[in-house]
């Protein structure tokens, strides 16, 4: 099964399979499941055509992949341009919900560990 020319796999779940997609996380894919009257645990291969042409017409009314990614490239363009405190945290790739970063952050900064010394020899 293709979609957005993103091949779903075959020996998975339908609703594991779906979050393949991006912008599907597995409580989507399950609501998408149940929209369509798909039983979630059958795998990709074992749906029939019908099936697999409701789960195709609900999944491509959906803004996914490509489209959803560059809607939140705009967003984050958008603040940086109107000169938003997360547009700025966004640009100097820090965290931007009020999180603390003296100690944590990694994931945002990098793993940039600086021993902490006297500065004297």
């Amino acid at each position: 099964m293709r979609i957005f020319g993103i091949t779903i796999p075959d020996e998975k779940q339908v609703q594991y399979g779906l979050t393949v997609l991006h912008g599907i996380g597995l409580s989507k894919a399950q609501s998408i499941c149940a929209e369509a009257g798909v039983d979630p645990v059958t795998k990709t291969k074992d749906i029939t055509e019908a099936e697999d042409k409701k789960l195709r017409d609900i999944i491509e009314s959906l803004t996914l992949e490509g489209d959803l990614k560059r809607t939140v490239s705009q967003n984050i363009k958008r603040l940086i341009d109107i000169d938003a405190y997360r547009g700025g945290r966004h640009s100097r790739k820090l965290p931007l919900r009020g999180q603390r970063t003296k100690t944590n952050s990694r994931t945002r900064r990098g793993n940039k560990r600086a021993t902490m010394g006297s500065g004297r020899k």
